[in-house]
């Protein structure tokens, strides 16, 4: 029996019959399926999961599709597959400039989107061999530089800007990877749920508590409160890439 992970697909649209429909037919075809209804959702469980491909309505409340698609582009290669109501060569095209890997428009065939899923995985899938091997290489860790800290995503490690590791609680640090990824954009109290897991209380106070703690780990103004409303990061944020040497963990690309 093989023991390869399934991919992971994530699934965007607001319309819960439409993702109800998706995920069935994209779980009946082997695949490991997560869902979300706009940005907030999607960038609160980016935060937590890696995703081989996601499916992006561009008619969305709050930010459309095609603006999701650019603030992706500018922190990661995960393959898109825009499926939309909206059929205009203009539309189209626009979709495939901003950097969707394919475009489906509304109503469709599943077979054509479960062909369309599979065809985009193998194009933009890595051999195992080179991904250990690009592992090997690299040495180092996907993640973010925050002012003076460095979170190391794939190692779930904060580092302090004497560089030395800051400790977080889980639901600490899915905080504040959602917030890293998010880059300034406010996330709602709602959304930065989301990153906590079906295993805690899922209420603002909780939300507001971890937020509360994690600030006193972090330097001034890391985090910033915007009333009524939730939270966003307050200081300078790239991308970034780790690599690990005797001398310590530089970042090598942003």
């Amino acid at each position: 029996m093989s023991s390869m992970r399934q991919p992971c697909i994530m699934i965007v649209d607001d319309d819960p019959k439409v993702r109800s429909l998706l995920r069935r037919s994209l779980e009946q075809d082997g695949f490991d399926v997560d869902e979300a209804a706009d940005e907030e959702e999607l960038l609160a469980r980016m935060a937590r999961r890696r995703y081989d491909l996601i499916t992006l309505d561009l008619n969305l409340p709050g930010t459309d599709g095609f603006e999701i698609a650019r603030r992706l582009r500018r922190t990661s290669d995960t393959p898109i597959i825009m499926v939309t109501g909206k059929g205009d060569v203009i539309d189209r095209v626009v979709g495939l400039e901003i950097g969707a890997d394919d475009y489906l428009v509304k109503p469709f065939h599943m077979r054509e989107l479960l062909a369309r899923v599979r065809t985009v995985l193998r194009r933009t899938a890595k051999a195992p061999h080179e991904e250990e091997g690009e592992r090997a290489e690299e040495a180092g860790s996907f993640g973010y530089v925050i002012g003076e800290l460095k979170l190391l995503v794939g190692d779930r490690v904060l580092l302090g800007p004497d560089g030395q590791p800051i400790p977080l609680t889980q639901g600490e640090f899915a905080i504040l990877a959602a917030l890293a990824q998010a880059n300034g954009r406010v996330l709602t109290r709602d959304a930065l749920i989301l990153t906590r897991g079906d295993d805690v209380d899922a209420f603002d106070r909780a939300i507001d508590s971890t937020v509360a703690r994690l600030r006193k780990k972090l330097p001034p103004d890391t985090i910033v409160t915007v009333r009524q409303v939730g939270y966003k990061i307050g200081v300078a944020t790239e991308i970034a890439t780790f690599r690990k040497s005797t001398s310590g963990i530089r970042s090598i690309s942003i």
